[in-house]
């Protein structure tokens, strides 16, 4: 995967939810104005000399990108299409909470050429969607589904957390059979991850909600593989599911070492090689870069051969059916894993979290579930 995707940060949100720790803020017409020229200078003002210039990828992520005119999307995409070769088959990921749109903005982001839908469900509780502090309903998720379909947008992906506050195993099976019913292309289903600084951290520390329980989110997790299995959606990675064909092309390059170059605030990028960088995380602070210099990167990294072989592994033992060729590994970043990790493949191996197969080095689905404790073997 040489070809390049673009990521665009959109950091407006109407609300911040209770567990978000990403860089956004409130909503303001005359603030997302001035960011979205922002975004285009930055793209506009990109210089892709050494880099690939082919792009079959554009994402924008946030936040809450829908909450940006149709008009403002065109406009960013209009510059990415001047800076860079898109394919003519890209895929254009839109992210977008429920009750955020409109079947007449709907059908004009279409004619804008984004082409798939991810928005952020969550669960289908009204209860726990206050709880989190999401301004939609359950309702919303299914009225702006319908709409999506209408429009004429035949990939769609669903966000549902596990393990939200208060939540029972028999609440999540019924979100899951709710979305599951509804048959998007794609799902992201996630575990709860609670992050320090959030306001959910400081409900728990409070004891508003009780510290969630891991025997009850590796429940929650099996039974979601295996509804999601049954219901005919591959596991190509450990937190996404799809319809056969439609994984995120996009959320691929991440997990594959290709490249992909990050514009807006906080937004990140890398060469496909060795260099790593970053934007500025504060949105003003990010503008005001932009308008000075045309660029807003604040921190640069040189990975080494050792270092970009190592998260090469871990990124690689995410998508679960493809695993790591262990042989491609050794030829690319000289390093031999099965000398060089030993210890810690044959503890692995032995409490059933990895598998390797002639060359192929793969979690099994205990090890999908503790994936981190197999990755930090090789941070």
């Amino acid at each position: 995967m040489n070809r390049a995707g673009i990521y665009i940060h959109v950091p407006f949100c109407r609300s911040r939810c209770s567990y978000c720790d990403f860089a956004t803020g409130a909503f303001e017409e005359a603030l997302a104005a001035n960011y979205v020229a922002a975004l285009a200078r930055e793209i506009e003002s990109f210089d892709p000399q050494g880099l690939s210039r082919e792009v079959d990828t554009v994402y924008f992520g946030g936040g809450t990108p829908s909450l940006l005119k149709p008009a403002q999307v065109a406009r960013v995409l209009e510059a990415v299409r001047g800076k860079f070769d898109v394919d003519e088959g890209a895929e254009v990921t839109l992210e977008m909470n429920p009750g955020t749109v409109t079947p007449e903005r709907l059908h004009a982001l279409r004619g804008a050429g984004v082409n798939r839908a991810s928005f952020g469900a969550q669960t289908f509780d009204d209860r726990e969607l206050k709880r989190l502090g999401r301004t939609h309903t359950a309702d919303d998720t299914r009225k702006t589904f319908a709409e999506l379909r209408a429009a004429g947008f035949d990939n769609i992906s669903f966000d549902l957390i596990a393990g939200l506050p208060r939540q029972t195993l028999a609440g999540w099976e019924r979100n899951l059979e709710e979305a599951l019913a509804l048959r998007p292309e794609h799902l992201s289903l996630y575990l709860l991850e609670v992050h320090e600084g959030t306001p959910l951290a400081e409900q728990i520390r409070q004891g508003r909600y009780a510290v969630p329980d891991p025997d009850l989110a590796a429940e929650m997790y099996r039974v979601m593989v295996e509804r999601a299995h049954a219901a005919g959606y591959e596991q190509y990675e450990i937190s996404n599911f799809c319809l056969p064909g439609r994984e995120s092309r996009h959320n691929l390059k991440y997990w594959t070492g290709a490249p992909f170059y990050g514009f807006g605030n906080s937004a990140h990028s890398f060469d496909g090689r060795r260099t790593r960088w970053s934007n500025e995380r504060d949105a003003r602070a990010y503008s005001k870069l932009i308008e000075e210099r045309g660029d807003a990167v604040v921190s640069r990294e040189e990975l080494d051969e050792r270092g970009a072989g190592a998260e090469a592994l871990f990124l690689g033992l995410r998508l679960l059916s493809k695993g790591v060729d262990l042989a491609e590994h050794r030829a690319r970043y000289h390093s031999d894993v099965r000398a060089d990790y030993a210890a810690d493949l044959a503890r692995f191996d032995e409490a059933g979290l990895i598998e390797i197969e002639g060359d192929v080095l793969r979690l099994t689905p205990a090890g999908a579930l503790l994936s981190n404790e197999v990755f930090a073997a090789f941070v």
